[in-house]
């Protein structure tokens, strides 16, 4: 189907029910508005269907694993079957390994302290916190910092030529984002885990932004783990997932030591009295998955995976582009506006873009649109401080007072300002953000703002 064959039949891809779609924030310049999220690469809003389900469970909600109680039992099940479901949702493979984490962060710090001894790690400095730094908390381990690409050739080429260097030849990994959280670029995965595994190494993809608006599939990709996280993914219920490859993770110590983890713990005791402990640890996803499990963050990630499979990602990946080049075309209206961009214009991306806009404090810009508009997005470097310090070619600075000028024209700006969307955003949010930087740009803003513990908020008064 088309995306205006699409954009025609909004029976097919009107926005998904989500919560907070009809929450009213008030304005500073008076009156109130429905709030219009649009900061979805942070936290998407909990899909409606997702609550749903989360609420009929609640009262049913028991401990997992052991338990003879119906409770216990029920509750042991659904979390088993949620394991199966999200298997299902990302194409595992039949030896692959589903564990249950707290979010993307957790699965790659995860991931990072399984890492055989001596692995080579290469990662782009493009990457989010969270896929950059857990890999030298290892003492053990030897980063490789790629550099930027302005192609996805580029990438890959950058990539093949790093690992073809790579010495002594032993175990690595390559650790990629699926779609950035700055600029929403997709990354050519495919491409770059066939040039990871042509040298040998493995590959982890961090789908934090990708799992929310484009299906992936393990075995397509042919990658060896994804990580990600249920609040991206429309259930925000403190729950993330690493799947994938079982070998590493099953010869690494325990992520953390404790119940549930453990097969069988005995008592050792020496001839004075002194002594220990000897363990058996479980080999299957449990091994990492210590303490009571968060039962409900693991259901609402498998709701939210069979909500998006039932209302086709088709049809959704053709709504989200329809929004996509409204909102480009728009930007693209405002001289005073530059996106953000590694691998161009045209670049394929999801719905997420940041920008700087010329004479304006980003700080201020977002403040504004909250205060004056009700619109929510985010600014600043988006815990991916070398890629948008690339991007705007600026270094660490202190960006001063929100309501002064960020940068004066033709100087560059010290952070940006995020705009991102998904399967819950309606038609008129997106209006009213364009309009609203039409507005702020031709006009200024209509009242007046201060820096309050590190963040631009309104002053109490307009004047």
């Amino acid at each position: 189907m088309s995306v205006a064959a699409v954009a025609a039949d909004r029976s097919v891809c009107a926005p998904l029910p989500v919560l907070g779609r009809d929450v009213r924030v008030p304005l500073v310049t008076g009156g109130e508005v429905d709030y219009a999220a649009l900061d979805y690469a942070a936290s998407a809003p909990a899909l409606q269907r997702v609550w749903d389900d989360v609420a009929a469970y609640a009262p049913y909600y028991g401990s997992v694993h052991r338990g003879a109680g119906y409770l216990s039992q029920l509750s042991t099940d659904l979390f088993e079957n949620s394991r199966r479901t999200i298997a299902d949702f990302l194409g595992c493979r039949a030896d692959d390994q589903v564990v249950f984490t707290r979010s993307t962060t957790d699965s790659l710090n995860l991931l990072a302290a399984a890492l055989p001894q001596d692995t080579r790690v290469f990662v782009f400095e493009t990457e989010h916190h969270a896929s950059l730094l857990p890999w030298e908390q290892r003492a053990d381990v030897d980063v490789t910092y790629l550099d930027a690409p302005r192609t996805p050739q580029q990438a890959v080429d950058t990539l093949e030529k790093a690992l073809a260097e790579r010495e002594p030849y032993g175990p690595a990994l390559v650790c990629v984002t699926g779609a950035s959280n700055v600029t929403g670029e997709l990354w050519p995965v495919r491409e770059l885990a066939a040039a990871a595994h042509a040298h040998g190494a493995r590959i982890v993809l961090d789908a934090a932004q990708l799992v929310p608006h484009h299906p992936v599939d393990l075995a397509e990709l042919d990658a060896d783990w994804v990580a990600f996280s249920g609040h991206k993914l429309y259930a925000p219920f403190g729950a993330g997932v690493l799947a994938g490859r079982a070998d590493w993770l099953q010869a690494a110590a325990p992520y953390l030591a404790g119940g549930g983890a453990s097969r069988k713990v005995t008592r050792r005791v020496s001839g004075d009295g002194a002594g220990g402990v000897d363990v058996e640890w479980h080999t299957t996803a449990a091994r990492h998955e210590a303490g009571s499990p968060n039962v409900i963050g693991a259901y609402a990630i498998a709701s939210a995976c069979r909500a998006l499979t039932e209302a086709g990602f088709p049809e959704l990946i053709a709504r989200e582009q329809e929004l996509i080049d409204r909102v480009t075309a728009g930007l693209a209206e405002v001289p005073e506006v530059q996106v953000l961009s590694l691998f161009g214009a045209d670049a394929a991306r999801v719905g997420v873009l940041s920008f700087v806009v010329e004479g304006w404090n980003s700080s201020h810009f977002a403040a504004a649109l909250s205060a004056e508009y009700g619109i929510g997005v985010r600014d600043g470097l988006f815990c991916a401080h070398p890629l948008v310090r690339t991007l705007l070619g600026s270094e660490p600075q202190d960006p001063g007072e929100c309501g002064a000028p960020e940068a004066a024209p033709g100087e560059r700006s010290l952070n940006a300002i995020r705009v991102s969307f998904g399967v819950g955003t309606p038609d008129e949010h997106v209006e009213r953000f364009l309009r609203a930087v039409k507005e702020l740009v031709t006009d200024g803003a209509r009242w007046n703002y201060h820096t309050e513990d590190g963040r631009c908020v309104p002053a109490r008064s307009a004047g």
